[in-house]
């Protein structure tokens, strides 16, 4: 079957990836010069099943009212003359309770684990490199209601058999040693040991490459205007460079996926949420993270990838501007500065943004849509490095009549349907 994927991120080209593996004839539409330049450029590195959560938990909207009014606030609201910014923000807010909690991370951590289990075979079978580690992720909490707030997190991840260890502060400086230089600032630790971190962009254009030798044609630096509908089928996607026909279409456009399914009728809460990130080198090894820490108070990740550390985080919900906004800086250097002060040089560090595709939920969107021949697989928020091949290998099984591996429960828009 010839499938035409809109967008090379992450999604996109593992999407790509897996089709081209069942046996379809592949065609990727981007309008970057290559894969992974946009959202999938610099995230903050951490492949991260064990913490694979929703946003809207109970408790959210007073501790974002909280977060407006810290000095380095993990949370900033532009507002926007949007309906769709507003129409999320209350659907998320409707999220924000002990049982839709309790749903949404149970979906998300199926997704996540299962995706992290297809990237391990897919490391395995191809040798793709992308300064990959496997030493889990470390949680660290600065007060006892993070400790407290940690209990439903650990009740999924029982219900899963997704290993886990809550630490004191010994153990978190066992699992990361240069925590010791910082001690008295951090009351213990929640540790993911099957998590793995590495560099997103190295394994989107690697993977990229090994699409192309499985037969994928890239086509770089053409901008999508439109998808043309016949009845209950998409026939084209008109582009700068015209129309380009298939027999099916993947929508992995991330936050620019909405504003193409909108004129055919097809409506998703995905809404863009800025995050930002730091990359610098490391300096002193022993002053650097291990793998990833996980700030929970500035709600910002410390990854180590190679000889750089990457800083990411943070939420701008300012619609679809992608200025870098200086004051954004703050919070991701001060997480750094306070727990590894001496493990990297800030004074080199390289400043990036990108959008999010973000659901109210938290769990993203695969599989049909009310055209018989339009899938997609879109929504993974900050989750889309941890969720891609997962995601990818589930889209291939349903496009190519197979049933999935893991349960479809909640993954698909009809939840919307039914909301």
């Amino acid at each position: 079957m010839k499938i035409i994927v809109l967008g090379s991120g992450v999604v996109g080209t593992t999407s790509a990836y897996f089709l081209a593996k069942a046996g379809h004839e592949v065609t990727v539409i981007e309008r970057q010069d290559g894969a992974a330049l946009e959202t999938s450029f610099a995230n903050a590195g951490e492949i991260s099943p064990g913490m694979a959560a929703p946003w809207a938990a109970p408790g959210i909207p007073l501790r974002a009212l909280q977060w407006l009014f810290m000095r380095h606030s993990p949370l900033v609201v532009r507002p926007q003359l949007d309906p769709a910014m507003w129409r999320w923000i209350g659907q998320m807010l409707a999220n924000c309770n002990e049982k839709s909690y309790e749903i949404n991370k149970t979906r998300m951590v199926r997704l996540a684990e299962y995706s992290r289990d297809c990237l391990v075979a897919l490391r395995a079978a191809t040798g793709i490199a992308y300064d990959e580690r496997s030493r889990g992720t470390l949680q660290v909490f600065r007060d006892q209601r993070q400790v407290d707030d940690a209990a439903h997190d650990i009740a999924v991840l029982a219900r899963y058999g997704v290993p886990y260890a809550l630490l004191d502060v010994a153990g978190c400086e066992q699992a990361e040693p240069a925590l010791a230089t910082v001690r008295g600032r951090i009351l213990g630790g929640l540790r993911l040991p099957g998590d793995e971190t590495g560099d997103c962009f190295k394994f989107t254009q690697a993977l990229a490459a090994l699409a192309a030798q499985l037969g994928v044609t890239f086509r770089n630096g053409v901008e999508i205007g439109s998808l043309v509908a016949d009845g209950g089928s998409v026939t084209a996607v008109r582009t700068s460079q015209g129309e380009f026909k298939a027999d099916a279409f993947v929508m992995a456009m991330g936050s620019y996926s909405p504003l193409l399914l909108r004129p055919l009728g097809v409506r998703i809460p995905v809404y863009p949420v800025k995050g930002y990130s730091i990359t610098m080198p490391v300096v002193d090894s022993a002053g650097a993270p291990e793998s990833t820490v996980m700030d929970e108070t500035y709600k910002v990740g410390i990854t180590r990838l190679g000889q750089r550390i990457r800083v990411g985080g943070t939420a701008e919900l300012a619609g679809y501007d992608t200025r870098l906004r200086e004051a954004r800086r703050a919070p991701l250097l001060r997480a750094v500065t306070d727990l590894f002060p001496h493990g990297g040089d800030v004074n080199q560090a390289t400043f990036w943004c990108g959008l999010r595709p973000m659901t109210p939920d938290g769990t993203p969107v695969i599989g049909a849509t009310p055209y018989r021949n339009l899938f997609l697989n879109t929504g993974h928020g900050t989750l889309g490095w941890t969720m891609s091949c997962g995601s990818a290998r589930v889209l291939a099984d349903i496009v190519s009549g197979r049933r999935p591996e893991i349960s479809l429960d909640g993954l698909q828009m009809e939840r919307y349907r039914a909301a």
